[in-house]
């Protein structure tokens, strides 16, 4: 679940926190159990259901066979209301935070399913993309797979003595090589024990901007693509945010931390799709 760059920042720490390996290792059991939850509900998406019902099948496996609890339930902050679901659902031109509903999807949207576990008071943070029916127009497909591969160039920078910059500078290049567009309105963000922290993780940039990684410092990436324009609008719910052309948007999340030799993804399941072959 993402962030703005700007609003949510009075209601997180103004520092970062580096984790110890013992905390690590707490963040990467949610971390997994998040990324579970989406190999859980996969088989679920698909013509006809709605997303409320995707809402109510992840709350349940969460709360019930997971022991855990779903971090963006009745989450707040700012002038955003309480928000009032467990995943959210982001369905075509949707960017991110998309509200569940009653809804049903249809044969050849894509779909975003976003999951924020709690786990022993820490956080696990990933999303994923989905084309329902397994059909989908070549640009819907095509704005999948640079999406996926955005994310991934993108953790292939984290290491020590790198820059935040050089994260958002590859996904940047990327995306925009593929004639796509990066939203600049939202941003992957520092997690742990808070749900939103330091630092703000931008997905635009220039190489050896920003604050220096170090090792410790576990972060969410999570690039929205766009096939047409970059400009976003938020709906009057306070929550879903919109393509303002109506093109369609793609998001993939994982949370990572740095080590003392280069990064670890803690959102990883035996289900997930494996990193591009570049």
């Amino acid at each position: 679940m993402g962030k703005m760059r700007s609003s949510l920042s009075a209601a997180i720490p103004m520092t970062i926190t580096l984790k110890s390996p013992e905390e690590i290792e707490k963040m990467r059991v949610a971390g997994r159990l998040a990324a579970e939850v989406l190999d859980y509900i996969g088989p679920f998406v698909k013509p006809g259901v709605t997303t409320a019902e995707l809402d109510r099948l992840c709350h349940n496996h969460m709360v019930k066979t997971q022991a855990c609890y779903p971090a963006p339930l009745h989450y707040s902050v700012g002038k955003h209301p309480p928000y009032p679901k467990s995943i959210c659902t982001s369905l075509n031109h949707q960017v991110c935070h998309g509200i569940p509903n009653d809804r049903p999807i249809k044969k050849g949207d894509i779909l975003n399913l976003d999951i924020t576990t709690l786990k022993e008071g820490w956080h696990g943070d990933t999303s994923r993309m989905f084309i329902v029916g397994q059909e989908a127009s070549i640009l819907a497909k095509r704005l999948c797979v640079i999406s996926h591969e955005c994310l991934w160039r993108a953790i292939e920078q984290v290491r020590p003595g790198k820059r935040l910059g050089d994260i958002g500078a590859a996904i940047q290049r990327h995306a925009e090589k593929n004639g796509f567009s990066v939203v600049r309105d939202y941003c992957g963000h520092g997690i742990g024990r808070n749900f939103h922290e330091e630092p703000q993780v931008a997905h635009f940039g220039k190489r050896g901007e920003g604050d220096e990684l170090l090792p410790g410092m576990t972060f969410t990436i999570e690039p929205m693509i766009n096939a047409g324009k970059a400009a976003v609008s938020e709906l009057p719910d306070g929550w879903t945010v919109i393509t303002k052309d109506r093109s369609l948007s793609a998001q993939w999340e994982h949370t990572v931390v740095v080590t003392e030799t280069g990064v670890d993804v803690l959102t990883l399941s035996v289900g997930m799709p494996p990193k591009p072959n570049f």
